[in-house]
């Protein structure tokens, strides 16, 4: 046994946190205030949110990846320490006024920068000169003071948003020193006219977007150096003084075109005539009565995509208004007052046509014309006055997909109007007083994927006469009844058995305060129910759940919950999203022993919506918000005392502790600072349980890693020497066994030496 002190020191020194492997990843330090977790292999620390005024330098982990800032109170960034490695910095929402060199000389690591929403003002030239791989800059949001020169000196850039920052004249060098830059987002600035060589140093420039910047003209050569410019977005501008067939002349690369509100009013008929590689025109909402359309769009071709929805045309679409444009695909004509019968000449030569929107359009007939679409595969025309008796005209089209005849005034559809639509996927007729539906109507449909039939008057849910007899609809995974006034019977399924393979159920805001225990006897395959909005209230009103053994994200947002276990899932072994926010959770350990079902058994905090950061939260992007998990004390005229339970696995509380009598608290610091202890069947082995933590990266693959701390170096110590002596008793009954055995071998007769 003399090797066993020797062995335990080995054993545990290949569990030290620099030397770890098979995937394993030590915890890292982690602020007072703040929320650290593991994104991938990259270690993620969340202090948004914390009413912070500096940055805890001294207690972040220098390998920190994300450092998330937001929704503070910082007002100054000080220095940061020569050895931090942070890729990705978030310090939106925060108070900072300036950006300095000195602040950020030591992040040679700096890939993304996120500084919106500030109060900053001026930013000096040379801040990054020593993130030599910053490529996304986020500066939108901020009152800058006007620019004389340069705005910035980052060679690597290629991403930069600088929307929303009071930027009124941009002068000839601001973008001298980001000549690599490939997307670029000025929108929201009062530029009013863009002049000259404004854009001259981009000349990689990829994606120019410029909404609502209340452009009222651009130059002719402002566009002179951006020939390789692919997406051009003016959305929501005033234009009335600029000379396009000049201007567009040197874009001869552009794909995408989009002029949404912008004030148009007419359009030169020689507008695109350089853009043969245009395959999106976007002009909607424009007050472009006047407009020809065949005129203004038939050099372009190789057009795949055309939106002239509310453009308030008033000239008659003629016979050749598409004619030499027969390639488009994607056709967007909704918010136009449109006849049935100048359609019905237009659209004939589109012949090729996938898409087709014809929504809120007047009509009260449809146009005779669907039997010429081959190929169409999603058709809307909803919120129009149709009379029940034009739907027929829809039968030729055995190729849509999608439909949708939302909100079009039907009382009453006959089934023959869907018999031939045997390809359907998608069918969406919310919003029409159908509280009767004929009897095999949704027969035909065997593709059938999606069904939404919300705020339908609908008084009872789907019954088995809609459908065919013993035929199960395999396809048919969503059905959305939100907002229908259900009439729920106290006993029986909910469904029929034809929608036995249902994955999907929208059930959120239909007055439902109880569902049978038997609700759901048809429909087991269920893994995504939304009961939010209503008013369920008690989770012996959630007794249904247990025959749906196969859900995995559950939807009680905005009820009347007060408390939840995870006694209540215990039949829900598969659950991966748990939706809550919006209900008034009083704060009791009811919330602590969730929390620890969550992280403990699930192995995955995230599976609380609301409790951690998401990617969505750090990537880059606009303004960043999230909707914590919230609990409220129910404190009467007595402040509530937290305890400061340190003895409980995954309790640490604050280094300065403060009694708190707010009303209203996070889960997460409500649980770090609970006495709440750990309910006994959530306690797990301390190998699985307290040392082992989860992340599920972007794939969905979930990892695991040993949490290591000052009790488990003792706890993988005394493993080891368990190990250890288990093994030695082992080879020493193998010993024991092999001489035996050579002992019985030896007295053999030699005469049976043969056999």
């Amino acid at each position: 046994m003399k090797g066993l002190p020797a062995l335990v020191i080995l054993l545990a020194s290949c569990c030290h946190p620099s030397s770890c492997f098979n995937g394993e990843l030590a915890e890292l330090e982690c602020p007072d205030d703040c929320h650290c977790h593991y994104f991938r292999v990259n270690w993620v620390t969340d202090c948004s949110d914390s009413n912070l005024t500096r940055i805890p330098y001294d207690e972040l982990s220098p390998n920190l990846y994300v450092l998330d800032l937001n929704n503070n109170l910082i007002g100054e960034v000080a220095p940061f320490p020569a050895d931090f490695k942070v890729r990705r910095l978030q310090l939106a929402d925060n108070a900072l006024q300036e950006l300095k060199k000195e602040s950020f000389a030591n992040l040679h690591y700096l890939i993304d920068a996120d500084f919106s929403h500030n109060r900053i003002t001026r930013i000096d030239r040379h801040a990054f000169d020593d993130s030599a791989g910053l490529i996304h800059l986020e500066l939108q949001g901020n009152p800058l003071d006007q620019v004389e020169g340069p705005l910035i000196s980052v060679k690597s850039l290629l991403y930069l948003d600088v929307s929303n920052c009071s930027i009124s004249k941009l002068n000839e060098g601001f973008f001298a020193d980001l000549t690599h830059l490939s997307i670029l987002d000025l929108s929201d600035n009062p530029l009013v006219e863009i002049d000259n060589n404004v854009f001259k140093p981009l000349s990689g420039l990829e994606n120019l977007k410029m909404n609502r910047c209340n452009l009222t003209h651009i130059s002719n050569g402002a566009f002179s150096s951006l020939s390789l410019l692919k997406n051009l977005e003016l959305m929501e501008n005033n234009f009335h003084a600029t000379n396009w067939d000049v201007v567009f002349s040197h874009l001869v690369l552009l794909e995408h075109i989009d002029f949404r509100k912008s004030g148009l009013t007419s359009l030169p008929s020689t507008m695109f005539d350089g853009n043969q590689y245009c395959r999106t025109l976007i002009l909607a909402e424009n007050d472009l009565a006047g407009l020809d359309v065949e005129a203004t769009i038939s050099k372009l071709q190789n057009l795949d995509t055309l939106d002239l929805s509310d453009c308030n045309l008033s000239l008659p679409l003629s016979e050749d208004a598409f004619a030499n444009v027969t390639k488009i695909r994607n056709l967007y004509l909704s918010g136009n007052t449109l006849f049935a019968s100048d359609l019905l000449l237009a659209l004939s030569p589109l012949t090729n046509l996938h898409k087709l929107s014809l929504s809120n359009c007047g009509l009260s007939r449809l146009p005779d014309t669907f039997g010429k679409f081959k190929s169409l595969q999603e058709l809307d025309i909803s919120h129009n006055p149709l009379n029940d008796a034009f739907v027929k005209l829809l039968a030729p089209l055995e190729t849509l997909e999608y439909l949708n005849m939302g909100y079009s005034n039907l009382s009453h559809i006959q089934p023959a109007s869907f018999s031939k639509m045997t390809s359907m996927r998608r069918l969406i007729l919310s919003g029409n007083d159908l509280s009767s539906l004929e009897a095999g109507l949704f027969g035909n449909f065997t593709r059938l994927e999606s069904l939404e039939l919300n705020f339908c008057g609908l008084r009872r849910p789907l019954n088995a006469t809609l459908f065919f007899n013993n035929f199960t609809y395999t396809d048919l995974t969503e059905l959305q009844l939100a907002g229908n006034p259900l009439r729920v019977s106290k006993t029986g399924p909910l469904l029929p058995k034809q929608l036995s393979r249902l994955q999907t159920l929208d059930l959120g805001n239909c007055n439902l305060t109880f569902l049978p225990a038997e609700a759901f006897y048809w429909t087991r395959n269920i893994t995504s129910l939304i009961l939010a909005g209503n008013h369920f209230s008690s989770p012996n009103d959630l007794r249904f759940l247990g025959s749906l053994s196969k859900l995995k994200i559950l939807d009680l947002r905005y009820n009347n919950l007060t408390t939840f276990s995870p006694k209540d899932l215990s039949l829900n072994p598969k659950i991966e999203i748990l939706k809550l926010i919006g209900n008034p959770w009083k704060c009791d350990c009811s919330v602590a022993n969730l929390w620890d079902w969550a992280t403990l058994q699930k192995g995955n905090l995230e599976l609380l919506e609301g409790s951690t950061i998401t990617q969505e939260d750090v990537s880059v992007g606009k303004v960043k918000r999230k909707k914590l998990l919230i609990c409220h004390y129910d404190t009467g005229t007595q402040a509530i005392k937290i305890v400061m339970n340190k003895t409980v696995p995954g309790r640490r509380p604050f280094i300065n502790p403060t009694r708190t009598i707010a009303a209203n608290r996070t889960w997460a610091k409500y649980v770090r600072e609970s006495g709440c202890e750990q309910t006994p069947t959530l306690q797990r082995s301390p190998r699985s349980a307290d040392q082992m933590e989860h992340i599920v990266d972007r794939d969905g693959v979930k990892i695991s890693y040993t949490k290591h701390g000052p009790n488990n170096w003792a706890a993988a110590a005394m493993n080891a020497a368990l190990a250890y002596v288990t093994l030695m008793a082992t080879i020493g009954i193998v010993f024991i066994l092999t001489r035996k055995k050579r002992s019985d071998k030896a007295q053999v007769d030699p005469r049976d030496k043969d056999n």
